[in-house]
């Protein structure tokens, strides 16, 4: 079997990062790696669809277009619908998915270069799941701090903006993400990994935004962060969890 990573990007009014994160995928992966890369919008109000289907090939959307040119190197990139919700989102991108590795990404978050033949190289090498290490695009000594701490093995320095690589036999062994958690869906998937103790940290950098401290305020937002993780702890359900979320961080 060949391996490809089907590449999944939840997607709710990223406007201002989907073009970029499109265009660097493009520049640092081999196309001969990618089955494809599967964008999951769940009902963008802005300028995101716009600017997907300019690079879109193919979609559950009737007016989206192909625009590469027939004499370039294809990355298929394909757009679905889904209700509101990344676990819901990047469920249905897996089932559509062709590959046999699932990248699960952010839309703020750019992986290292060669990210598709490092995350193969760790498939090959019994690795059937893991991340990258974290960089934050902030200078700030707590950020840089906390992204210096991700290339442990250490469960509490896991996140969805590490971004996420699975087999998809092993996605599907586990069930997928959570539906039930609007939030915490990524640590829930992570979770069930280091229980199965199959983890892989990869020691490459993954640049992710730091917007929603710069809206927040870092200490603020980081004593959200803590308290979901210790509500998590002592056995909060999915609702109040999310409950927390939107009264404290949602914006």
């Amino acid at each position: 079997m060949t391996n490809q990573l089907s590449i999944i990007i939840p997607v709710l009014n990223e406007a201002e990062n989907i073009k970029s994160l499109l265009n660097h995928l493009f520049e640092n992966a081999t196309p001969k790696n990618i089955a494809e890369i599967i964008i999951v919008d769940g009902g963008s109000t802005d300028e995101t669809l716009e600017k997907i289907k300019l690079f879109v090939t193919s979609s559950d959307f009737e007016y989206c277009e192909k625009v590469c040119q027939e004499d370039e190197p294809k990355i298929d990139i394909k757009l679905h619908h889904s209700k509101k919700g990344r676990a819901k989102q990047m469920n249905l991108g897996a089932k559509y998915a062709t590959g046999n590795i699932l990248y699960f990404l952010h839309a703020d978050s750019f992986p290292p270069k060669n990210f598709d033949a490092h995350i193969i190289n760790e498939i090959e090498n019994g690795n059937p799941a893991g991340c990258f290490r974290l960089q934050f695009d902030s200078k700030h000594w707590w950020l840089q701090l906390a992204s210096w701490l991700t290339q442990f093995s250490w469960r509490a320095c896991r996140g969805g903006d590490q971004s996420q690589f699975i087999t998809k036999k092993l996605f599907n062994d586990i069930g997928g993400y959570d539906e039930n958690y609007t939030i915490y869906e990524d640590n829930m998937l992570i979770n069930a990994l280091y229980t199965r103790k199959q983890f892989k940290v990869i020691n490459k950098k993954i640049k992710t935004s730091a917007r929603l401290y710069q809206t927040h305020g870092i200490w603020k937002l980081q004593y959200h962060f803590w308290t979901i993780y210790v509500k998590k702890w002592f056995g909060a359900s999915a609702d109040e969890l999310y409950g927390y979320y939107k009264k404290h961080i949602a914006l």
